[in-house]
């Protein structure tokens, strides 16, 4: 198909976001995060025990629709508003023209050209040559969009006994770092104690960023002993400390920048050894970090180290801030990797466990209850 072929050339020849020299995101993020008297992830006192530290959500604790439906409200009105606006009141004959309009709206959200042609194909069966009304339509597109994204949620896989280890990897900017500081306090809402291991070694500012944030929710961290140091000695030393003291998670960051992919696999084949040496099958988890907002481009980025790193999940991360929220089926389809978390706001309750069926409905703003007395960061949810 001609029109499908032109969008799938166009996003080959588009030019990857290239990184200026000299610049980095989450310098930015570390200044702003080290400058901020109350930043997003605080609500802590400046000193007292780990529990006094621990950073309260304040108000009344949103379910996962709610979130998800509100950091999807970008996305959502591209999509209905766009599309409602191809139909007159006696509604629209399903003909080529109507289709590819229908499909560049589609790809304007980001979920890629080939998801995008197979919803065109879907409508183009069910509904060629007729006059249809909009809602015939949507339904069509929710219906397939459930279908693209159907897997079984997959949670976070705990370990049988002793600490269970969460390798995150990322680019940098993609909100690595704050992604890890959100992971920590929704395990500290749950009761679980938390150690993070800076081994994004040779950036300073990524190190110091990760500091205060540990200091603000409330959990240890461990950082190496000279900057650029070996990012394998820090996780060693941060799983030992979990071993040692009794801790129910260790997250471990790494480095978010490399020269090449042999470097980057040579790097995490290190970390992989002397984490294992310690727990032979830790890490339980090894989750990629991708940016919403970089949409096409963001996947594009990290796909080394999703071929490096062995990931098991991923967190999607500034969801509420992007009109791209169809980055998720490409991401599901393409990395074969299940979407664990999703980051729908600033506050650090706005990191939800990703739900294909609840993603549907928030994205086409569907009524969805929850179970009455069931909140979404209920101890246990992650097991869910």
């Amino acid at each position: 198909m001609a029109l499908f072929d032109r969008f799938r050339r166009r996003k080959e020849e588009e030019p990857k976001r290239a990184e200026a020299e000299g610049e980095d995101p989450s310098s930015e993020l570390a200044s702003a995060a080290e400058a901020a008297p109350t930043p997003e992830l605080a609500g802590a006192s400046e000193s007292g025990s780990a529990e006094s530290q621990g950073v309260e959500a304040s108000g009344p604790k949103e379910g996962f629709f709610s979130r998800i439906r509100r950091g999807l409200q970008k996305t959502s009105r591209l999509l209905r508003t766009d599309i409602r606006d191809l139909f007159k009141r006696e509604g629209r004959l399903v003909d080529d023209a109507f289709l590819d309009e229908l499909f560049a709206i589609l790809v304007r959200t980001d979920m890629g050209a080939e998801p995008a042609n197979e919803i065109r194909e879907e409508i183009a069966k069910e509904f060629r040559g007729r006059v249809v009304q909009f809602q015939d339509v949507l339904e069509v597109i929710r219906g397939k969009i459930r279908q693209l994204l159907d897997a079984p949620e997959e949670p976070i896989r705990w370990a049988a006994e002793g600490p269970t280890v969460i390798l995150v990897v990322g680019v940098n900017g993609s909100g690595k770092t704050t992604s890890i500081a959100k992971l920590a306090h929704r395990f500290r809402q749950e009761g679980k104690s938390v150690i993070l291991g800076a081994g994004d070694t040779f950036r300073a500012a990524a190190v110091e960023q990760l500091k205060v944030w540990a200091e603000r929710i409330g959990v240890d961290i461990v950082t190496s002993d000279k900057p650029g140091g070996d990012p394998a000695s820090v996780a060693f030393r941060t799983v030992e400390r979990a071993l040692q003291e009794g801790i129910d998670v260790a997250i471990i960051d790494t480095a978010g920048r490399l020269q090449t992919q042999k470097n980057l696999m040579k790097q995490l084949e290190k970390i992989y050894r002397v984490i294992g040496k310690q727990i032979p099958e830790a890490p339980h988890e090894t989750l990629l970090v991708l940016d919403a907002t970089a949409g096409q481009n963001g996947i594009s980025q990290a796909r080394g180290f999703s071929e490096a790193a062995r990931c098991t999940g991923i967190v999607l991360a500034k969801l509420d801030g992007t009109a791209k929220g169809g980055v998720i089926i490409p991401i599901r389809k393409q990395f074969g990797l299940p979407v664990k978390f999703v980051g729908v706001g600033e506050k650090p309750e706005d990191l939800a466990v990703f739900r294909p069926e609840e993603f549907v409905a928030a994205l086409f703003e569907e009524p969805a209850t929850e179970p009455a007395g069931v909140s979404s960061s209920r101890s246990g949810e992650s097991r869910a």
